[in-house]
């Protein structure tokens, strides 16, 4: 079966950005993204948890995209516009997809 090369960006942001981030990336052009949460981890300002929380404000979400290989610049710019100035983490792997129409 025929897989063409693409890029999987996922960041990792606190969730009362999600909105934000999203919007930048909408306004950048990303069409496609998925939402996750994040039950907990642990990081630069040590271990954390969601269990017990009331609400979102203190959680983490990550945004997982996955787009063309000459798309990724636009989408980093967008992305750094709002994890430069708060808690994230922006990774990029390489992947291979089906139907690259899609991408």
């Amino acid at each position: 079966m025929q897989t063409h090369h693409a890029k999987r960006v996922v960041i990792t942001i606190e969730a009362i950005m999600q909105k934000r981030l999203t919007d930048t990336l909408e306004g950048a052009g990303v069409t496609g993204y998925s939402i996750l949460p994040v039950l907990g981890g642990s990081g630069r300002s040590g271990a954390w948890s969601r269990e017990g929380q009331i609400s979102r404000a203190s959680g983490m979400v990550q945004v997982v995209c996955i787009i063309r290989e000459e798309r990724l610049d636009g989408l980093l710019e967008a992305a750094f516009e709002v994890v430069d100035k708060h808690i994230g983490v922006v990774t990029i792997t390489d992947v291979e997809v089906l139907r690259a129409e899609r991408f």
